[in-house]
């Protein structure tokens, strides 16, 4: 008995090692998968996947430098068919308040400029709070609507993932008044805005939900031990007596 818990234990903690710690923000639960235990979402570990798709199959999906119109990168994420899910989609942004208000701010207060951490907007959410990023515009309470340069702005963060590139990013959502643009977000200043959909720029896609972990080979070998210790005390475990 003490043996069989031995290797109860043993398992318990490849599980622990193979999804990560339920502490962190971003959990890497590997095959290019990282999810967002906060947002409860999943982000591709490569942010400029559709480069990666267009090389690897020879143009036949993704796109030649990832930069997209707005209407081609929903449309790429919507067909992506990665690591057994097809529910992609682009990152979204919700109104911080009941409506979107689009005055210009440098601390987060409304939804278009600087400094926005809520999780109503899921890139910039991710650029200053899961990388811990800085915006161009230095937050000033007092003056929200200044922008003086802050030390050691732009995108110096980019782990854990791969190919995050330090531009403009489209999100999924429009916003239709007298025109219709879609919202941006811009690595390079950490800044969420509008643009009209026939321009072209990077599209990153994500999920909801978690994801099933995809153990890492030395997680493997340790739950192939443990298997084999098992099989190996029942063998030597003694028969009743009849």
């Amino acid at each position: 008995m003490v043996g069989m818990k031995k290797v109860v234990v043993a398992l318990a903690a490849v599980g622990l090692m193979a999804s990560g710690s339920a502490q962190a923000a971003l959990i890497d639960r590997g095959g290019g998968l990282i999810y967002d235990n906060v947002l409860d979402i999943t982000w591709l570990k490569d942010a400029n996947y559709a480069a990666t798709q267009y090389a690897a199959t020879g143009g036949a999906k993704g796109d030649a430098d990832g930069r997209m119109n707005w209407s081609a990168a929903n449309a790429w994420a919507e067909a992506l068919s990665y690591g057994g899910y097809s529910d992609w989609r682009l990152p979204t942004v919700n109104p911080l308040g009941a409506s979107f208000d689009l005055s210009f701010s440098n601390n987060g207060t409304t939804d278009r400029g600087y400094g926005i951490t809520s999780p109503n907007s899921e890139m910039s959410y991710m650029y200053y709070v899961n990388l811990g990023n800085l915006g161009f515009c230095t937050p000033d309470n007092g003056d929200p609507s200044s922008c003086n340069e802050q030390t050691d702005w732009g995108l110096f963060q980019t782990f854990p993932f791969e190919n995050l590139k330090s531009d403009d990013y489209w999100s999924g959502t429009l916003f239709v008044d007298a025109f219709t643009d879609a919202f941006t977000f811009s690595t390079y200043y950490g800044l969420q805005g509008l643009a009209n959909p026939i321009n072209e720029f990077y599209a990153w896609a994500v999920r909801p939900g978690d994801v099933a972990a995809v153990p890492e080979p030395d997680s493997l070998m340790l739950v192939g031990l443990a298997l084999a210790g098992l099989a190996s005390m029942r063998r030597r475990q003694p028969l009743a007596a009849s």
